[in-house]
C-alpha cells in the first residue's frame, strides 16, 4: 500500500513561526476546531478506460480512509485520458451522469471528502469543460470550478496542445469550505498565472489552494515544483498539487511528482517515486497559516499599482 506519511517537524525561524490563537472569524469553524486536519493527494496513471482508473481511485481513497484523512485530491483527467482525438468529449457527461454519481457514492460510502479536477463535464457534442468537482462526505457536490487557462502550447522538443479546441474556458473563480479549510479551486495550467491564486488568497480567503495537473514531462521538469512553490509563498496558503504520472498511452506521459507545500513554501509531502500510483498524506496546520500571516502581513501592505 503506497501510503507516505510526512513528519511535521518546522525548520522556520521560531521568532517568525510564534504560535497564535485561533479566533471564531477563522473561515470555516468545522476546520478550525482542531489545529490540525489531515489531507491525501493522490498519484495515478490514468488510461482511456472509466471503470480501471474508477477502480485506482476506489483503492487510492480507502487507503486515505484508512490514513486518517478528511479530504483526498486526485488529479486532472483521474476518470479518463483518452488515445485518440475525440476521445474524452465523446465520453464526456453531465454532473449528474453515471459517472460522476459513482463517485459521489464512493464519497458518501468512503465518509471521505472528494476533489475531482478536471472531470470532462459535457457541454455540447463538440464540446466539454474541464471542471474540478468537490463532493463532501455524504456524497453531494459542494461546487465546481470549471477550468480557466485553457493549454494551447508547443511544447519545445515534444507535442504540440490545443485544448481550446474541444474545451470551453470559465470566467468564474471557486472557493469552497471543507473539512481542510477554505480551498481555493484551480486546474493544471492555471498554475502559471498568478493573478487567480491572488485574487482566491486575498478576495475568497482562502486558505488551501488546489492545483489537480496532468503537466508534460517535459514542462514539469522544467517547471512544475517551482510554480507550485512560488504560488504558496506568494499566497500564504497551502498548496496541494495531485498530478498525472507516467505513460498513459504511446502519445501520451504526465510527468508526475504529487506535492503537498505549506504556506512557507516547503514541500512537507512528496511521494518517493515521481511516477508510482499511490498517496501522500500531511496535516493541515491552520495555527501555521494565521502565524506565516501575522507575522509577515502581506494581505495589510499590498500597494494598489494603475498601469
Amino acid at each position: 500500500m503506497n501510503v507516505y506519511f510526512v513528519s511535521l517537524g518546522f525548520t522556520k525561524p521560531p521568532s517568525l513561526f510564534t504560535r497564535v490563537t485561533l479566533s471564531a472569524q477563522t473561515p470555516l469553524a468545522m476546520a478550525t476546531v482542531n489545529k490540525t486536519v489531515r489531507v491525501a493527494a493522490a498519484q495515478m496513471t490514468s488510461v482511456n478506460d472509466l471503470m480501471a482508473n474508477f477502480a485506482t481511485c476506489s483503492r487510492l481513497v480507502q487507503e486515505a480512509a484508512m490514513a486518517g484523512a478528511k479530504l483526498i485530491c486526485f488529479p486532472e483527467n483521474f476518470s479518463f485520458v483518452g488515445d485518440k482525438q475525440g476521445e474524452s468529449v465523446k465520453i464526456a457527461e453531465p454532473l449528474d451522469g453515471p459517472v460522476m454519481q459513482r463517485y459521489c457514492s464512493l464519497a458518501r460510502d468512503s465518509k471521505i471528502w472528494l476533489s475531482l479536477g478536471g472531470f470532462q463535464e459535457r457541454f455540447d457534442d463538440t464540446h466539454l469543460c474541464n471542471t474540478h468537482v468537490v463532493i463532501d462526505d455524504a456524497g453531494m457536490i459542494r461546487d465546481t470550478y470549471q477550468k480557466m487557462h485553457l493549454f494551447d502550447v508547443d511544447v519545445p522538443g515534444g507535442s504540440s496542445y490545443k485544448e481550446s479546441s474541444f474545451t470551453v474556458p470559465a470566467t468564474k473563480i471557486v472557493s469552497v469550505d471543507s473539512p481542510i479549510g477554505r480551498l481555493g479551486l484551480t486546474v493544471c495550467y492555471d498554475l502559471r498565472f498568478p493573478k487567480i491564486y491572488q485574487q482566491l488568497r486575498f478576495d475568497h480567503k482562502t486558505q488551501v489552494v488546489l492545483v489537480p495537473s496532468a503537466f508534460t514531462k517535459v514542462t514539469g521538469e522544467a517547471h512544475w515544483e517551482i510554480l507550485l512553490r512560488a504560488r504558496a509563498i506568494e499566497t500564504q496558503c497551502y498548496v496541494i498539487a495531485a498530478a498525472q504520472a507516467g505513460k498513459h498511452n504511446e502519445k501520451r506521459e504526465s510527468y508526475g511528482d504529487t506535492l503537498i507545500i505549506d504556506p512557507w513554501g516547503t514541500v512537507i509531502g512528496r511521494l518517493p517515486d515521481r511516477v508510482s500510483t499511490g498517496i501522500v498524506v500531511a496535516d493541515i496546520d491552520f495555527a501555521l497559516i494565521d502565524s506565516v500571516r501575522e507575522n509577515m502581513p502581506i494581505d495589510k501592505q499590498r500597494v494598489s499599482i494603475d498601469l
